[in-house]
């Protein structure tokens, strides 16, 4: 239950990045969510969310990426999700989010 979000700029690119190491769970996701926003909302670019480190997310923190999806909406910025693990792609395939998000880094695609 726990969640450190490591964040970088990055230029070359022009996104923010967030690196989220732990779980985006009931006690982390409105931290999780008021961070990228707060980033966000300093420099308004597209967002990669990295899930290489992120080990676990249930509904609550789906539901923080999907309000986080409409605010970059709102402003015609885009949210893309990469290397997610398995276990936390089959929630997006389940749910049928990955309709709505942008999911790249994956080798079956």
């Amino acid at each position: 239950m726990s969640l450190l979000v490591e964040v970088i700029f990055d230029e070359k690119e022009n996104k923010w990045m967030f690196f989220p190491k732990g779980e985006i769970d009931i006690y982390t996701s409105s931290k999780f969510k008021e961070e990228v926003l707060n980033h966000f909302n300093s420099n308004q670019t597209d967002i990669i969310i990295d899930g290489t480190h992120l080990n676990y997310i249930d509904s609550t923190g789906l539901g923080a990426l999907i309000s986080i999806l409409k605010k970059l909406r709102e402003k015609d910025f885009k949210i893309y999700l990469s290397n997610l693990k398995t276990n936390i792609r089959k929630i997006f395939d389940i749910t049928e989010l990955d309709k709505l998000f942008i999911i790249r880094g994956e080798d079956s695609e």
